[in-house]
């Protein structure tokens, strides 16, 4: 099997996650690519298994060594991005990278690996609709999520960058679309 990578990108709160959490326990030839970041963790959230938390320093010096195969400063001052140790460890194991990234980051990703990667924008039914999935997340101040709503405007142009876009109204429909690109890119 050759290397191959699956991208799913969107603004915060479209429904991108939830799509490749459904991936992941549909699909045992695909394993989550864990993003590093310099901020905190929230909630739950484990370093190793949702983020590769690091500090501000760590990251700079990971950007020095050349250690991402991409990374961006988003929000206020914090790093997001993908170290290349990670896609060896899972091409190591003989599966497909599954990455939940930022729009820039999946755009690159695509870029970097044009053949090997099927990129995937999850796209909201609307502004509106993203904010009010936001606000019902609770996770974030609504300082927060004005600054993501202003981001997923200009995120939004990105989308035809990607190969397919799947508008996010109905989850379970949003699942099928889904699965059925993924089964046809492993297939092909």
């Amino acid at each position: 099997m050759t290397n191959k990578l699956i991208v799913f990108s969107a603004p915060s709160g479209a429904g991108k996650t939830t799509l490749v959490k459904y991936i992941i326990e549909t699909f045992s030839k695909i394993q989550f690519s864990i993003s590093a970041t310099s901020r905190i963790a929230r909630g739950k959230e484990k370093n190793g298994v949702d983020y590769y938390f690091l500090s501000n320093e760590e990251f700079k010096a990971k950007i020095e060594n050349e250690e991402f195969i991409e990374y961006e400063e988003v929000y206020g001052g914090k790093y997001y991005g993908t170290l290349k140790s990670e896609l060896d460890r899972i091409w190591k194991t003989n599966k497909i990278a599954i990455f939940d990234i930022d729009v820039v980051g999946g755009a690159n990703i695509k870029n970097m690996f044009p053949d090997e990667t099927l990129s995937i924008f999850v796209m909201p039914p609307s502004i509106d609709i993203l904010k009010n999935r936001l606000l019902e997340r609770g996770d974030v101040s609504l300082e927060e999520i004005n600054l993501r709503v202003r981001k997923a405007e200009n995120e939004l142009d990105y989308a035809s960058k990607f190969d397919n876009i799947i508008i996010n109204k109905d989850l379970e429909e949003s699942k099928k679309i889904a699965h059925t690109l993924i089964k046809e890119f492993i297939d092909e």
